[in-house]
């Protein structure tokens, strides 16, 4: 997906429809000169509902869009006929999205599952008809109730990446060579900083049919939680993997130091980051000597998991692919 293409963020102006009146009507026919009230209530206001679907990757089809408005309600009639409830209109969108009120920032729901439906804004009450009002002391009540405003109100929708595995490193590390060999996809790979500008995702196939989805997340820099580089503009698809990848090229001067700055900034931006599975690859193997793979060996960080690859010859990939498949089963 081209980086033009790739939208995790809108903010949209949402205006549910209005509520129909109620009916103030009394029965009248050949045999009925002054009957009682018989008005209908009006129908409610469409909502506007947020649906997960399996077919939507982006939130681009929302960038231009930023109007959303529902249609009113039907007003009552005669008979005690109902008014129709205004059409509700959907928004479809990818598993991920969660949305947010725009003045608040609270949370209001995360859509995870295709076809899970939210309402993100409800239509106005229909008003009660006349016949509601009728009692022992008013027996012909001559008002009905009007329909309640539909509500307009801004909501932020944000794209977070579902994917088994994100891929954490610094700019560089090779995280987008790793995803062309592991999967189908195709990312731009070029020998500078951040070719990667959105979060690619490809699905590793595995065996026995099995398969797993792998996230290469746009390169993190120290200072990222506070919006350097690219910032927190992607962190955030980090927190939906089950498990991290931690990437550092075996050509660094301090792999330990580099591990210690990616894991401090995703503790940084969220804490519960810390607290997630994790393996670290020593990338780029082919491009050092044996005995400088020993001495790394020597002074990786403690605590994690470490596995030596190549991504251009190949070493340990299978490795590596048992290794995650492990981790997130």
């Amino acid at each position: 997906m081209s980086e033009s293409n790739f939208v995790d963020y809108v903010k949209i102006c949402c205006r549910s429809g209005k509520g129909g009146k109620g009916a103030m009507h009394f029965m009248r026919d050949k045999h009925t000169a002054k009957g009682g009230p018989d008005g209908g209530d009006g129908g409610r206001g469409g909502h506007i509902i947020l649906r997960g679907s399996n077919n939507a990757w982006t939130l681009l089809h929302l960038k231009y869009r930023k109007h959303v408005i529902a249609e009113p309600g039907g007003n009552g009639d005669a008979a005690l006929r109902s008014g129709a409830n205004g059409e509700d209109i959907f928004i479809d969108v990818p598993l991920g999205t969660v949305a947010k009120d725009a003045e608040t920032n609270e949370v209001l729901a995360e859509i995870t599952e295709n076809g899970q439906e939210y309402i993100i804004l409800k239509g106005g009450r229909g008003g009660l008809g006349n016949h509601h009002f009728k009692n022992s002391v008013n027996q012909n009540p001559r008002y009905a109730q009007p329909g309640e405003d539909g509500r307009e109100e801004w909501k932020v929708l944000e794209l977070k990446v579902l994917a088994d595995i994100g891929l954490v490193g610094f700019p560089n590390a090779g995280k987008s060579t790793l995803l062309s060999v592991i999967t189908a996809a195709k990312p731009e790979i070029a020998d500078y900083p951040f070719t990667t500008l959105v979060p690619n995702l490809g699905i590793v196939k595995y065996h026995d049919y099995k398969s797993f989805v792998v996230a290469d997340i746009p390169g993190i820099i120290e200072g990222a939680h506070e919006g350097k580089g690219l910032g927190t503009r992607f962190l955030r698809h980090i927190e939906r993997n089950a498990t991290l990848l931690f990437m550092v090229p075996a050509t660094s001067e301090d792999i330990k130091g580099e591990y210690k700055i990616l894991l401090n900034e995703l503790k940084q931006y969220n804490k519960e980051l810390g607290d997630k599975k994790r393996l670290l690859a020593i990338t780029k193997c082919d491009l050092v000597d044996e005995e400088t793979l020993k001495a790394i060996k020597k002074a990786l960080p403690r605590g994690i998991p470490n596995i030596f690859i190549s991504s251009a010859s190949n070493k340990n990939i299978n490795e590596l692919k048992d290794k995650l498949w492990e981790m997130i089963n």
